[in-house]
């Protein structure tokens, strides 16, 4: 990757790539590359009612945090959750659970030079963190950074909020056409590709490594290079 012009990648968590599987140990070969990781979520919640999800969710978290020190990554990016009963007083019950999860998995990352990150979330009523004033109180309450994944926000009123908070580690990029995350190329949505000027560490979160490249160009063509020379690429494994 780095011939194709990219510093970075970023691990996705799940099946080989399973933090608990210790596959990554010996076997990944930076050359170079700066490493961000993005924590399992599949069956994890930490606004689960149920206390042993929550609790697998927060080993799984630390598991990721330990990762991540090991290979010197910065950053671990993880869902804020989900509500499968979205009524006020469930609502609020889940979102202390959510941010007591996420505030001791946030300190367990500093205290190994990690900072864990949290990533809006697109449009659905039982997602938290589909608003930017929403993603701002989690940052504030667990004491971490935010991840702003510009597909989710452009399913969401307001995109442009996400852009301004303060705290932000990096950005996922990625298109669609509001209705739903699609995860298109930038470029074949309504993303306003101008937006992507207010920040330079970028993940293209893309699932083929040839839309990756087409995204690429089309950052470059339309923004110019980043600041920072920084252009960075999403790898999933699955």
């Amino acid at each position: 990757m780095s011939r194709d012009n990219f510093n970075a990648i970023e691990i996705l968590c799940e099946g080989p790539m399973w933090p608990r599987r210790k596959a990554w140990k010996g076997c990944i070969e930076a050359d170079g590359l700066e490493v961000y990781l993005h924590s399992p979520t599949i069956d994890l919640n930490p606004a689960s009612v149920n206390e042993g999800i929550r609790e697998e969710t927060l080993r799984q978290l630390k598991e990721t945090i330990d990762m991540a020190a090991g290979l010197e990554a910065k950053y671990v990016t993880t869902h804020p959750g989900v509500i499968h009963k979205p009524i006020p007083r469930i609502w609020d019950m889940c979102v202390e659970l959510a941010t007591q999860v996420l505030g001791e998995a946030a300190d367990y990352a500093k205290a190994s030079g990690v900072t864990l990150s949290i990533e809006n979330m697109p449009r659905k009523k039982t997602y938290l963190c589909t608003r930017a004033e929403e993603l701002d109180e989690f940052r504030r309450m667990c004491g971490c950074g935010v991840t702003i994944d510009v597909g989710h926000a452009i399913t969401c009123p307001d995109p442009s909020s996400f852009l301004k908070l303060p705290g932000i580690s990096y950005l996922h990029v990625n298109d669609n056409d509001g209705d739903r995350d699609a995860h298109l190329c930038p470029g074949d949505g309504i993303l306003d590709l101008s937006l992507l000027k207010l920040h330079d560490r970028m993940i293209i979160e893309l699932n083929d490594y040839g839309e990756v490249l087409r995204a690429r160009d089309v950052i470059i063509t339309s923004i110019g290079v980043p600041p920072l020379g920084e252009r960075l690429v999403k790898t999933i494994y699955i």
